[in-house]
């Protein structure tokens, strides 16, 4: 018998635990130092096809968000993409500065004069510090489609070093596609740019080609290179989920070391997306990782659905329609008998492997052809309904004629029908 929500938070009842924890049996040990999230959605993410780019009001909502749900810095743009964009980017940074937000900001920029300029003049207006994330690609591929050649390169990357220099710009050095660059070509680019000033380098999946073992070996690589460099610089991870492997990846590079992790709300960004920030805090936590309030992330991640015109798909991992909703007989009889002990710690947890009390959501007990009486009676109780015997019966008779769920509004007219 549960005897108290604290007991079963405690993970035992009556000696015996109530989840056995196969991830956590052999070397599982979680990452014990600060990881820190550079949250993209209002950059990177724009850039996919699909979406709308929000009124500047929606932006200051997401913005306050961000650092509601303890995001430690975030993209504001690129400003060298024009007037818009510097003037959305000098409002962010205004409404960071007014609101004595503690969240960083940084911007993109190519390594050309036109897109540093710009960043420092936001600077110089607002007297806010931006991180300029300057980025070249680096792949050979690249390097043949667009006529580089590494010298050309490194001429870029050092100029661009030196312009942040000059007016006092944090640099973030952003290597395109480094999953696919050589490493002597990597080896050239981040030595540079950290000889001439470079405070942080970002390690990016572009086009979302490699895997964990990638991952692992890579991170490897580049921490070596700052040994070799004798600096004190961070290491970002900046990844796509072109293969479905966004999420895993991101905690390959944590596991390996990274200070930093990428992401965006929903993986919204080119093609197929960005690592999904959301989905990434919620593993994270569940694995111990992090220990972030994330009540909030859900109006997060619907503020960024409704106001980047990206609808949630219904079975969407934590966040869409169906991940806590039942109506099959079996399962919702077990959330339904947890609810009636009184354990709402249990009810989130006996048919659900994500928590749904911890992200601020909670169970929901349908009624459609597969319910059992059980779920009518619970949907009426919860409703402060009478579960009189032939009302039960009508919703009942009525959920095993349909071919899908009834609704609120269709269950409601059986009972008023008396």
């Amino acid at each position: 018998m549960i005897e108290s929500d604290a007991t079963a938070r405690n993970g035992a009842t009556e000696g015996q635990e109530l989840i056995y924890d196969w991830n956590t049996i052999e070397n599982f040990q979680p990452v014990n130092r600060p990881i820190e999230f550079d949250d993209e959605t209002l950059r990177d993410g724009l850039q996919s096809p699909s979406v709308t780019d929000p009124s500047i009001e929606r932006k200051i909502e997401i913005l306050h968000l961000m650092e509601e749900i303890g995001i430690q810095s975030m993209n504001a743009g690129l400003p060298g993409a024009g007037p818009r964009a510097i003037a959305d980017v000098t409002r962010i940074v205004e409404e960071v500065r007014d609101s004595k937000m503690q969240m960083s900001i940084n911007c993109a920029a190519r390594t050309h004069e036109a897109d540093i300029l710009p960043i420092a003049d936001i600077c110089q207006k607002t007297g806010v510090q931006i991180e300029t994330a300057t980025f070249i690609g680096s792949s050979p591929i690249r390097q043949y489609a667009e006529g580089w050649t590494v010298e050309r390169m490194l001429k870029h990357t050092i100029d661009a070093s030196k312009l942040c220099q000059k007016h006092g710009l944090p640099q973030m050095y952003v290597t395109e596609d480094t999953t696919r660059a050589h490493p002597d070509t990597l080896r050239q680019l981040y030595l540079a740019a950290i000889e001439h000033g470079a405070q942080r380098i970002v390690v990016c999946d572009t086009v979302g080609h490699v895997t964990p073992n990638g991952v692992r070996n890579l991170i490897r690589f580049i921490f070596g290179l700052v040994e070799e460099s004798g600096e004190d610089v961070k290491v970002d991870w900046h990844g796509h989920r072109d293969r479905g492997l966004d999420i895993q990846n991101s905690i390959a590079a944590i596991d390996a070391g990274v200070h930093r992790v990428h992401g965006t709300m929903l993986g919204i960004g080119e093609r197929c997306g960005n690592t999904s920030l959301d989905l990434l805090l919620v593993n994270l936590k569940l694995m111990g990782y992090i220990d972030n309030d994330l009540h909030k992330l859900p109006h997060y991640v619907n503020l960024v659905s409704e106001s980047c015109g990206v609808p949630i798909p219904s079975t969407y991992p934590v966040f869409g329609k169906d991940a806590f909703e039942t109506a099959t007989g079996v399962h919702a009889a077990a959330v339904i008998k947890a609810f009636k002990k009184n354990d709402t710690w249990l009810a989130n947890r006996v048919y659900s492997g994500v928590p749904a009390d911890e992200f601020g959501l909670e169970q929901i007990i349908s009624i459609g052809p597969m319910s059992g009486r059980s779920n009518v009676i619970f949907w009426l109780e919860h409703r402060s309904i009478e579960p009189r015997e032939e009302l039960v019966t009508a919703i009942f008779d009525t959920a095993k004629k349909s071919n899908r769920l009834l609704t609120n509004a269709e269950i409601m007219a059986v009972v008023e029908r008396g």
